[in-house]
């Protein structure tokens, strides 16, 4: 009984720390795409998105609202999975690569197109090795 009371507050402890490495890497993450779309926006790369201005906020916003479910994935697979760091990275490997599929389809110039593709892997590399290094291999 005492094991599985020393598992269960070790589990917990993991869990704990794997949020707050998130939270931390999703708020750099954050200000690392906003600050990339920004960038992007003075160098003269259009922010419009089917004719649409995308604000450098939003950036910021969806960086963190998608970076946050990549956390709760962390969070679940740390309590549940059998190898936690090796399936969150391939799993979160694969779901950057398909956030880059409407990018490429949007209705938008080859500038705009990359500089968004840019911001999801700047926001991948930030977030994706710091949650992983929390998790057990």
């Amino acid at each position: 009984m005492t094991a599985t009371a020393n598992t269960t507050h070790a589990t917990a402890s993991t869990v704990g720390a794997v949020v707050r490495t998130g939270v931390a890497a999703t708020a750099a993450a954050s200000a690392a795409t906003m600050a990339v779309a920004a960038g992007g926006h003075v160098a003269g790369i259009s922010l419009e998105l089917g004719g649409a201005p995308i604000p450098v906020t939003g950036f910021g916003v969806l960086t963190a609202v998608f970076s946050m479910i990549g956390v709760i994935i962390a969070a679940s697979l740390a309590r549940f999975a059998r190898r936690p760091r090796l399936t969150f990275v391939r799993t979160t490997v694969v779901l950057t690569v398909l956030s880059l599929v409407p990018d490429v389809i949007a209705d938008a110039g080859a500038a705009t197109k990359a500089l968004l593709m840019l911001t999801h892997l700047v926001a991948a590399a930030i977030v994706i090795p710091a949650v992983a290094r929390r998790l057990a291999a």
